[in-house]
């Protein structure tokens, strides 16, 4: 047989390999095509169960989300494709708490790790199938997840303020009257 090493054997070897190539190249050539419909069948393609399409955050029949502006998501994201905004807030029962006021998701810089969603203590946030996601401006990538409060909410977070700022102010005086006795 031929060496490897010598003239011959080197040109044996192109042949061969040769040889297999088009080997593999006709196998494909007589195989049957299968071709997906793509824009037709958009309502029956089937998509695998672990894609991540869009980032979404649910909402309940109230319009309320069930984050609670912990930022973890925003934390956990390696390439800050998400910002939240929140502000403190007092509720009617006098605690004060966490208020989502915006939670901006863009989605021309996010890598679909789930790593934001794997953070949420509360399930807020999900990926969903939704695979169409083409645009002509990299703003419409942008996206508000969240139904911002409404003003009368806003107000009303400001109304229980300051009946709290009054009733630490009133136990104070109280406190200190108690106190000079």
């Amino acid at each position: 047989m031929a060496n490897n090493n010598s003239y011959f054997g080197g040109i044996l070897a192109g042949l061969k390999t040769l040889v297999t190539g088009m080997d593999i190249t006709m196998g494909e050539y007589v195989t049957p095509k299968i071709t997906e419909q793509y824009p037709e069948n958009r309502k029956t393609q089937h998509i695998a169960e672990r894609h991540r399409g869009t980032l979404v955050m649910p909402h309940d029949e109230n319009k309320k989300n069930k984050c609670i502006a912990c930022t973890l998501c925003e934390k956990a994201c390696p390439n800050g494709s998400i910002k939240i905004t929140s502000q403190m807030v007092t509720t009617a029962d006098g605690k004060k708490k966490k208020l989502l006021t915006d939670y901006l998701y863009d989605l021309g810089d996010c890598m679909f790790c789930q790593l934001c969603v794997n953070a949420c203590p509360h399930d807020a946030i999900k990926f969903v199938k939704d695979f169409e996601n083409a645009v002509f401006n990299r703003d419409a990538l942008k996206q508000h997840l969240n139904v911002p409060p409404t003003q009368a909410e806003l107000d009303e977070y400001a109304e229980n303020a300051k009946k709290a700022a009054i009733k630490a102010a009133s136990e104070k005086v109280a406190l200190n009257n108690k106190e000079e006795k």
